[in-house]
């Protein structure tokens, strides 16, 4: 059985000194690749203009222009578009989760509070209810039963009867 030993603080900062210089060096990385990427994307997609000619070869030049911003507009506007209905979409799919997580219950507290108290407060102060439920009951006369002695008399007196029934249990 093996017990790692816990990291000291001099080797966990310098562990973490060399991943941040790490994490450092790529997004550098990452940065480059990116001004790269639109480099190569604004070399395709957009030449420079040619601004040499004649002020009929300029106006051809100013037309394409604005036919390529026509073109990249509606490009947006479509994907606007799309990410807003992905975005609704997202939106109604978490309160569906939410609904069907269900609502947490809160812990309910305890509250001291006679009963009394309770309907006054339920019903407010206008109301006195009076909670005596003893004063609401019906009284009932108690009828005394004389039981015979016999029941509570010598217990062995009744094991014939018994050995009966301990006979009646074992044969089915």
């Amino acid at each position: 059985f093996l017990r790692s030993k816990k990291m000291n603080s001099s080797r966990r900062h310098h562990l973490k000194s060399l991943m941040l210089q790490i994490a450092a060096k790529w997004i550098q990385e990452e940065k480059k690749e990116i001004v790269a990427a639109k480099q190569a994307y604004m070399a395709e997609n957009c030449p420079p203009p040619n601004r040499s000619g004649d002020q009929a070869a300029l106006m051809e030049t100013c037309k394409k222009i604005a036919a390529l911003l026509d073109k990249v507009d509606e490009e947006r506007y479509d994907m606007q578009s799309k990410v807003g209905k992905a975005d609704k979409e997202i939106e109604d799919l978490k309160i569906k989760v939410v609904d069907l997580a269900g609502v947490k219950k809160p812990a309910l507290k305890r509250v001291r509070m006679s009963a009394d108290a309770m309907l006054k407060a339920l019903l407010g102060s206008k109301h006195t209810v009076n909670m005596d439920l003893r004063a609401n009951l019906k009284q009932v006369k108690k009828e005394v039963k004389e039981e015979p002695i016999e029941a509570a008399g010598d217990w062995r007196k009744n094991i014939e009867d018994k050995a009966d029934r301990k006979k009646m249990f074992e044969t089915s």
